[in-house]
């Protein structure tokens, strides 16, 4: 039989060799758990990190069409949208008016109160909203209902005989306006 301290010495270095191996085997799973792990932290954060769509201009049409309005006129403006990997071409409702001092607006569609699309009710001459009844004069000024504020006014400019729009996003249901990213 083998004396005590020489079964004692030789269960140690097992014991050791047992710990360096466990040790080393935790150590590559820990990597290689890392390294599996890049591309699904990058995934999920691929949204947070990606720049959004800038805001561009869309076209509206040539002012020559809108200088002898006397009503709204409904357009149509296509807009590029990028939401996290998605990106949408989409064509978006506005109005075309003048306002007090005859100058051209373009009005958004969107009602303040709930988003409804608001059209322009050409019998009554004003904007009726079919959710809520909300009303809006021809230049986009609250007349009654729940809606909290005016329509909203879009960024304009003319450019080479062409009128365009800056399309945005408001909060509904706020008193002042709040743009939406």
């Amino acid at each position: 039989m083998p004396p005590l301290e020489h079964i004692m010495e030789e269960d140690r270095t097992k014991h050791d060799r047992r710990s360096f191996l466990a040790g080393l085997l935790g150590a590559g799973s820990a990597g290689v758990g890392a390294l599996l792990a890049v591309p699904l932290v990058r995934f999920t954060l691929h949204p947070i990190l990606a720049r959004t769509t800038e805001k561009s201009w869309s076209d509206v049409g040539s002012v020559d069409e809108f200088q002898n309005i006397d009503a709204p006129v409904k357009k149509l403006v296509t807009i590029d949208q990028r939401d996290g990997w998605r990106k949408t071409v989409a064509e978006k409702p506005v109005y075309v008016a003048k306002d007090m001092k005859g100058e051209l607006i373009v009005l958004s569609a969107v009602c303040t109160h709930l988003g409804c699309t608001v059209p322009w009710a050409e019998k009554e001459k004003k904007f009726i909203c079919p959710c809520h009844l909300g009303m809006f004069s021809s230049d986009g000024k609250l007349l009654g209902g729940p809606a909290p504020r005016d329509m909203d006014r879009l960024e304009t400019k003319i450019e080479g005989g062409v009128l365009k729009t800056q399309y945005q996003f408001f909060r509904q249901l706020t008193r002042n306006k709040e743009e939406l990213a």
